[in-house]
């Protein structure tokens, strides 16, 4: 599982013309879920997003997270982060997880976030988004569970 933690001032996504998300000061989340991906991945991918210190203190240091600003996260579901480009110049998406398994992680990963009481918007699964962000720094974080498992 990959994330993309992004953070921003502002951030939303946009499907059909319609907004579906939208979040103040938090976290911009892009989600890529891997075939083989485990509950323990997903886990881990959770607690790092959340637990990321990434937000400055008064002394201006990177040392608060999401949670400790009571920040706001939109998460949304983007395939593309599996992309393999090592050979050519197309990206080839085998190791992207089947569609239903990885709505299913997507939610998941969605609703472990909202347990903690912080604020989650959403785009829509496997929709052509639109998504806006102010990248706050800039910040930008790449998360790997397969780098740890």
């Amino acid at each position: 599982m990959r994330a993309v933690i992004q953070r921003v001032t502002s951030s939303s996504v946009v499907v059909n013309s319609e907004t579906v998300g939208s979040i103040k000061q938090g976290l911009l989340v892009l989600l890529g879920v891997e075939q083989g991906d485990t509950p323990a991945e997903l886990d881990y991918i959770v607690n790092k997003t959340i637990g990321l210190r990434i937000f400055e203190d008064t002394n201006e240091k990177m040392n608060l997270s999401v949670v400790d600003i009571s920040g706001e996260i939109l998460v949304v579901s983007q395939f593309t982060l599996l992309g393999d480009v090592r050979k050519g110049k197309r990206p080839s998406f085998v190791h992207a997880a089947d569609p239903p398994i990885a709505e299913e992680m997507y939610e998941q990963f969605v609703e472990k976030i909202r347990a903690t009481g912080l604020k989650v918007e959403t785009g829509i699964f496997a929709a052509d988004m639109k998504v806006s962000l102010v990248n706050d720094g800039p910040v930008t974080i790449l998360v790997d569970s397969r780098k740890v498992f």
